[in-house]
């Protein structure tokens, strides 16, 4: 048992060294891995249709290559634009937003700054600057971002090629992987296995075809409204969707804020954008998060709210998108070992003391 932990935890510092002084050139590969993870029950699904592995996989990544090229070619370039708008209003927007606040607040919302040495638009105008600059902030990392992706794709075929092989070859490979696993402790592993495999599955595909889905709903909701920059909040709201609790309050909260700015005093159009992101929220929770999430994760909603903070404090953004993939892994790590924990010598008191009781 001590040389197996040896043998592993060496294997291990091993491929976090190979990641970490390869992590430059990896992307495209991982990205690759990630598609195929991704398409794989697609591919499945045109087999038993009757269609060759080859030639289903072919299919797919033919479609899904020209898929990207249209969204990049008509789509991007459009968001890319409505997002430096964004980040060039957001100190115009803070600031009619908090005007609109002060004119509108209660007289007694107004008397209860006043009464505590305060006064609503002082309030308003600081947690309206710092909003701005997270505001700003967040937008210029999420366009920074999208824009190295772009043109590391644009400068390489890697990931579809990767992707390609990776999806025709993905059942020989589990196979392959599964045969190398020590036989003594098979069972375990593939329990353990199926378990991270059905988190990351619930997840990554479920969630990630929701996000794609509002992120469509809510840009042709926005742009039919006429909301300026209709076409780039709504895609980010949907597909801030992928961080839970956090994620819909941000895009729900830039809709609203530019739709209040835009509008005011048109209640009507205000409450349409309300409207337009309640109906979002109501599919998502009661019928698209059911049928493709449902509760493959495992994690309690506080856990997950824990993970989030904490990876979002310690990675940042980064951290916020990949907190609870890598929160689900790890609870199902954690349950396994409970459950042996439970039923090992430590918990029950060993053979000698089981002897003494009986």
């Amino acid at each position: 048992m001590q040389k197996q932990l040896v043998f592993w935890l060496v294997a291990l510092c091993i491929a976090l060294l190979f990641f970490w002084y390869l992590q430059d050139i990896l992307l495209p590969f991982i990205a690759g891995f990630v598609a195929a993870y991704f398409l794989d029950p697609i591919a499945d699904r045109l087999v038993r249709l009757g269609l060759p592995r080859a030639l289903a996989t072919a299919v797919i990544i033919v479609s899904a290559v020209v898929a990207v090229i249209v969204g990049v070619l008509l789509v991007l370039p459009v968001f890319g634009t409505q997002i430096g708008k964004l980040v060039a209003d957001a100190p115009n927007l803070s600031r009619q937003f908090m005007q609109i606040a002060d004119q509108s607040a209660p007289q007694w919302l107004k008397d209860f700054f006043a009464n505590n040495g305060s006064d609503l638009q002082s309030t308003l105008t600081d947690y309206a600057g710092k909003a701005a600059l997270w505001f700003v902030g967040f937008l210029t990392t999420l366009w920074n971002g999208s824009k190295a992706l772009l043109n590391l794709a644009s400068l390489s075929v890697i990931t579809p090629v990767v992707a390609f092989y990776m999806l025709n070859d993905w059942d020989r490979l589990v196979a392959k992987v599964d045969g190398w696993l020590p036989r003594e402790h098979i069972k375990d592993l593939r329990s353990i296995a199926h378990d991270v495999d059905t988190a990351l599955a619930g997840y990554i595909r479920g969630q990630g075809t929701v996000c794609l889905i509002l992120a469509v709903f809510y840009a042709a909701g926005f742009m039919l409204m006429g909301l300026k920059s209709g076409l780039a909040i709504g895609i980010m709201t949907g597909l801030l969707a992928f961080i839970p609790f956090f994620g819909p309050l941000i895009g729900g909260a830039i809709a609203i804020i530019v739709g209040l700015v835009q509008f005011w005093p048109n209640e009507i159009s205000v409450l349409s954008i309300v409207a337009i992101l309640a109906i979002g929220q109501l599919v998502e929770s009661y019928f698209l998060s059911p049928k493709l999430v449902g509760e493959s994760i495992g994690l309690h909603p506080v856990w997950m709210m824990l993970a989030l903070l904490a990876f979002s404090y310690v990675f940042g953004i980064l951290g916020l998108l990949l907190a609870v993939p890598l929160a689900a892994t790890t609870g199902v790590f954690v349950r396994h070992g409970l459950a042996r924990y439970l039923a090992s010598e430590i918990y029950l008191g060993g053979p000698k003391k089981n002897a003494k009781r009986a």
